[in-house]
């Protein structure tokens, strides 16, 4: 294969944050306080597309290419997640609010750019990469609710002349850390770039299926996963 051919993944994590379910506002009782609402989590199926490209004009969605790069696998995985919390107010602008619940709604979003006339190669290569993103996302619902659990029940001091919109700002960080958290968790990147690394971006004759299989080993010895265990 010519030198120039090739192929790259784009792996990103989008920070989507939902509304804040509910703040509950007053006093509580402290056995109320500490009870933890159910963690509801719904993982949407995994949205694949593959769309062809000509190379002297490509679209403005597709991810850009570098120089002598001819495809590329966009993957990006959103968390959509909403805390909800109890803020109980010690005086006027100061309270206490403890995380009551989680409600987290996960997406992946896989699309394999493929220049016209690109070559069979280049072409399972990159299903390479869509094989890994998704094996990564089999099991992102336990990723996601390992890190949740982490989060409810969780006290978080608030203070403020208004204790409500306070509270609502610091659920919605949360939200926000605990997205960061799940990236970081689930990021199939190490296994991405040995997955290139092997079959040196299509340019070898390394099956396509070998190295995805020692890509994924490999990483989880150097990148365990947090939940390697419940992969089946």
């Amino acid at each position: 294969m010519d030198a120039e051919d090739v192929v790259r993944r784009v792996i990103s994590f989008y920070v989507l944050v939902g509304l804040v379910a509910t703040v509950l506002l007053g006093c509580r009782g402290a056995s109320q306080a500490s009870a933890k609402a159910p963690i509801q989590i719904t993982k949407e199926p995994v949205n694949f597309a593959t769309r062809t490209f000509d190379p002297s004009a490509p679209p403005a969605e597709m991810p850009p290419l570098k120089p002598g790069e001819v495809a590329v696998c966009d993957s990006d995985f959103t968390s959509n997640a909403a805390l909800s919390g109890e803020n109980h107010r010690t005086d006027s602008t100061h309270a206490t609010l403890t995380i009551t619940g989680a409600k987290i709604t996960l997406q992946a979003n896989v699309i394999i750019w493929i220049p016209v006339g690109a070559s069979e190669a280049v072409i399972q290569h990159e299903q390479g990469h869509r094989q890994i993103s998704e094996y990564y996302y089999r099991t992102a619902d336990k990723v996601a609710e390992q890190i949740a659990e982490t989060y409810v029940g969780r006290q978080v001091p608030i203070t403020g002349a208004d204790l409500d919109s306070e509270a609502t700002v610091a659920l919605r960080e949360l939200a926000k850390e605990f997205t960061n958290e799940y990236g970081d968790q689930l990021n199939p990147d190490p296994a991405q770039e040995l997955f290139d690394t092997m079959t040196d971006h299509s340019r070898n004759e390394t099956p396509v299926s070998d190295a995805v299989t020692a890509a994924i080993k490999d990483a989880e010895i150097t990148a365990p996963h947090p939940v390697a265990d419940a992969r089946n």
